[in-house]
This record gives structure tokens, C-alpha cells and sequence, in this order.
């Protein structure tokens, strides 16, 4: 009978009855976490890749490149969900942040500090350092980076008002397109290239918890 698995019943009329049983479930795992692109930095094809085979679906539209808030507004379209902005931080010890929030969203960088647990106040990176470290340049900044971020030299913090909306749009590497996806996807994205992301409440209106 090899591996199969069985069972002797008694049947009413006394003759015992050889029974193939189910199989028993395999124990949960978790799905496997595909290796990250290489050469760096990625491209946004190796991006949609990347978060296709982690199993998140998205949806990216392309438009002309976008370089403020005011330019995505005036020119992306209507694309459902919440849209966002990042900023690229770094504090007095040179450790590095990505704020991630919606783009009506005020922060107070003269306090940020005490939100996500930077040494002192922050400052915003240069260019050439957030390129080096994050893989995008100036007006594509994102969450996605994080995928360029091999050694996790960024700590991704997402903003609590913004998580509340099922939806949220990023630009994937360049600002000549917008791709959406899950707000619980965007975690899962973060944690599998080594990324635990802070959610804390960065708007300057709401409390530190």
C-alpha cells in the first residue's frame, strides 16, 4: 500500500472494510521570498517583477514626469487611492529615513525626530546620497527604493493617517509613471527586501503616541 493512508472499519454486516483516508493538510508555510534583482539599481520592470512574484498585484499608468505635488495633481490623471510623498531624511548620527505620507500631510521636521526615533533633528539627504543608498533620483522617490536597499540602511517610516487607505499609489523607481497597490501590500513589499516599516503619526497635527 505504500504511503497511503488507511483505515480498517467494521461495516454493519461484519466484514471490515479497507478505507483510503485524506490525505493529512501539510503544515503551513510561508511563501517563499523571491531574491531581490541584481544588477542595482532596479528598474521599474524589475520592480513589477519583483512584487508579481511576492504576489502583489498593482496597477501602473504612465504620464509626464512629475517632479512636486502640485505636478501630479495638475497632471497625473485620475488614478484611485490615496497619493503620497516621501521624504528622505537623515539625522545628526547620519542614520537615514524615508518618510512615507500622504501628500497633503504637514509634517513639523523640527520634531520629526521624536516620532520615528532619530538622533536629534533631521535634515533632508542630498541627491547624490539618496541615489547611492535608495537607487532613485530626486522627484522619484518611493518606498519602492527599498528594494535597491540591500543592506537596509534606510528605516521606512509610513505614516499612520495614510495606512488607513486601502489604496496608495507610488511612483515604481520614475517619475513618468504611478503604480498602485494595497496598503497591506506595501508592507509585505517592505518586509521581504528587509524593511520593517515604522508606522507612526507624522502629520504635525497629530500626537506622538
Amino acid at each position: 500500500m505504500g504511503n497511503v493512508a488507511a483505515a480498517i472499519v467494521h461495516g454493519s454486516s461484519g466484514v471490515n472494510l479497507f478505507v483510503r483516508l485524506p490525505p493529512a493538510p501539510e503544515a503551513a508555510t510561508k511563501p517563499a521570498i523571491p531574491p531581490l534583482p541584481s544588477p542595482m539599481p532596479a528598474s521599474p520592470d524589475d520592480l513589477i517583477a519583483y512584487l508579481t512574484a511576492l504576489g502583489v498585484a498593482t496597477t501602473t499608468v504612465d504620464h509626464p514626469p512629475l517632479f512636486t505635488v502640485e505636478d501630479s495633481q495638475a497632471l497625473r490623471g485620475d488614478i484611485p487611492g490615496g497619493h503620497t510623498k516621501n521624504l528622505f531624511l537623515k539625522d545628526k548620527k547620519g542614520r537615514l529615513f524615508l518618510l512615507v505620507l500622504g501628500e497633503e500631510t504637514v509634517v513639523d521636521l523640527k520634531r520629526a525626530h521624536e516620532k520615528i526615533g532619530a538622533q536629534g533633528r533631521v535634515s533632508f539627504g542630498s541627491a547624490e546620497l539618496l541615489e547611492e543608498v535608495w537607487g532613485v533620483k530626486p522627484g522619484a522617490v518611493t518606498p519602492f527604493g527599498a528594494i535597491n536597499d540591500k543592506t537596509g540602511q534606510v528605516r521606512v517610516v509610513l505614516d499612520e493617517a495614510m495606512m488607513r487607505h486601502e489604496r496608495l499609489n507610488f511612483h515604481p523607481l520614475v517619475n513618468t509613471r504611478t503604480t498602485g497597490l494595497a496598503s497591506a501590500d506595501l508592507v509585505k513589499f517592505l518586509r521581504a527586501t528587509g524593511h520593517e516599516p515604522l508606522i507612526a503619526p507624522l502629520g504635525q497635527d497629530q500626537a506622538a503616541g
